[in-house]
């Protein structure tokens, strides 16, 4: 997609290196929906798009994708007709849960960029530790529910963040792995709100959405370095 208003800030060579470049994109949530989003309009020319969720009626306040009409429908689906309908981008779909035992799969193409966008913990560990095995760039998402102010998001290593249960036990994890490389993600300075006994994780979309675009910012940038 070539965009005369992208070009104008990234510059038209810029632009042409996007077409040429393969993200990989894993949870479709509130935080990568809105990270796709990002990718396909700013000009990224292969999308790997991966997620086993269909939508829900509670996803609507924040994830991109659910609307009424798509209640019920597979992520990868709706927003793979989303991002062709906005650009010509190569878009593949896997639809299952990420784990280690899926490496082989998702890594058998050639990967430029990895947006870990996952709730699940154990997962986040098997795509940190495949994207360090294989020298690919990535950033991470630590925890966006409970949480309301989108400006106290940031980029930063792994041993650098708080308030944040999620990275905690993250930082747990690498210091038990004997990870000595750094991990950038993307964390709230903000206190989580206290979660009300026997309800949902609260969430509202300024926080998840802000937290995908921020990562698909430091995408592009990273890939244009």
């Amino acid at each position: 997609m070539d965009n005369v208003r992208t070009q104008g800030i990234l510059g038209k060579e810029s632009s042409k290196r996007l077409r040429q470049k393969t993200v990989l994109v894993v949870g479709l949530g509130g935080v990568g929906s809105f990270c796709v989003e990002a990718l396909a309009r700013t000009g990224i020319g292969h999308l790997i798009l991966v997620d086993a969720d269909v939508f829900e009626d509670s996803n609507r306040n924040r994830q991109l994708g659910a609307t009424q009409e798509t209640i019920g429908q597979k992520k990868t689906e709706v927003l793979k007709k989303r991002v062709l309908s906005i650009t010509d981008a190569q878009v593949d779909t896997y639809d299952f849960f990420y784990d280690h035992t899926k490496d082989k799969e998702l890594f058998s193409h050639t990967i430029d960029f990895v947006c870990d966008c996952i709730d699940s913990l154990s997962s986040k560990q098997d795509l940190i530790q495949a994207c360090l095995q294989r020298q690919i760039p990535f950033l991470s998402c630590m925890g966006m529910g409970r949480r309301f102010d989108p400006t106290k998001l940031e980029v930063m290593e792994l041993e650098k963040t708080s308030n944040d249960p999620l990275a905690k036990r993250l930082r747990i994890w690498k210091r038990k792995q004997r990870i000595k490389n750094k991990i950038p993600v993307v964390c709230s300075r903000e206190t989580p709100i206290p979660q009300v006994e026997g309800q949902p994780l609260a969430s509202v979309i300024f926080v998840p959405a802000s937290a995908g675009l921020l990562i698909a910012k430091e995408c592009i940038e990273r890939l244009l370095k």
